[in-house]
């Protein structure tokens, strides 16, 4: 390490540990498909070594869209998890949240769109509704519907109409809330 610090492998050191990267990742793939029911935790380091492998050899050919191969991959590996067994239904929340980083970290990087809220929070709204629809998930619905309306209003163009409609929206909530508490008694 302290050579490839002086310079003396230029460029190929890069490649030697992306190399290493997926060799590791490579291997806990195996385990994991090898087993997907008792050795599902291996997707998460598999997918994880991989996706810093690809991030390490993307670097110099992808610019500013490297950093999305590693949260990519690694929502993959989440998304395994879940498969393997649909008991574990927390891995698509785990692996949704880390595509949406994934996707908004390409928009700002790669696209240079400063204003990727609203894209956030779309994603994360498109994730607990995926959590709902797959996992039978009831309660899943509730933050996929707040998610995917905020993410809207965020996302719109119009964001000092926002600034005026937020305020008001929580008010009126305030006094439906009051006014319920108030007939229960």
């Amino acid at each position: 390490m302290l050579l490839a610090r002086i310079g003396l492998f230029g460029r190929a050191i890069e490649f030697f540990f992306a190399l290493i990267f997926l060799a590791g990742g490579a291997y806990f793939i195996w385990r994991f498909s090898s087993s997907p029911r008792w050795e599902w935790w291996a997707a998460i380091p598999g997918f994880a070594l991989a996706g810093i492998g690809l991030d390490n050899l993307m670097r110099s050919a992808a610019g500013d869209f490297h950093g999305m191969f590693f949260l990519g991959t690694l929502g993959l590996g989440f998304f395994a998890v879940y498969l393997s067994g649909r008991q574990r239904w927390w891995g698509i929340i785990v692996g949704g949240v880390l595509i949406t980083l994934a996707f908004t970290s390409m928009l700002a990087g790669m696209l240079g769109v400063n204003e990727t809220g609203g894209f956030l929070l779309l994603g994360l709204g498109l994730t607990f509704l995926l959590l709902a629809v797959l996992a039978s998930v009831q309660w899943a619905y509730v933050p996929a519907i707040c998610l995917l309306a905020l993410g809207a209003l965020v996302g719109t163009a119009s964001t000092s109409t926002f600034n005026y409609l937020w305020p008001a929206a929580l008010i009126t909530a305030g006094l439906l809330l009051i006014l319920q508490f108030a007939r229960k008694k």
